[in-house]
């Protein structure tokens, strides 16, 4: 293995690495899953304070950014998900199931 294949393995597992790590950062707000709506892009989230968008603890359905995501979770899984104010509309850009 040259040193220069050696040095992009390393770069390549920094940034994988970063990017698990920013997820892990984002994704910080704790929920349980109230119902999940595919067709229409939404899920409803029981969740705690939200300070850095001033939410309030409370039930409140959200749009999905990527409803991919949604094929994989069912009323009563618990998460962490990240959610950002897009085009006036709260947005969950990324959600996880907690185990």
């Amino acid at each position: 293995m040259t040193m220069k294949h050696m040095l992009r393995t390393a770069i390549a597992g920094l940034a994988l690495l970063a990017a698990a790590s920013a997820f892990a950062q984002a994704a910080t707000n704790p929920a349980e899953v109230q119902k999940v709506d595919a067709a229409q892009q939404r899920i409803t989230l029981k969740h705690g304070e939200i300070k850095a968008l001033d939410l309030p603890a409370m039930t409140r359905s959200f749009r999905v950014r990527d409803s991919a995501a949604l094929s994989r979770l069912n009323a009563g899984d618990k998460v962490r998900f990240a959610v950002e104010k897009i085009d006036g509309a709260y947005t969950v850009t990324q959600i996880e199931k907690v185990e």
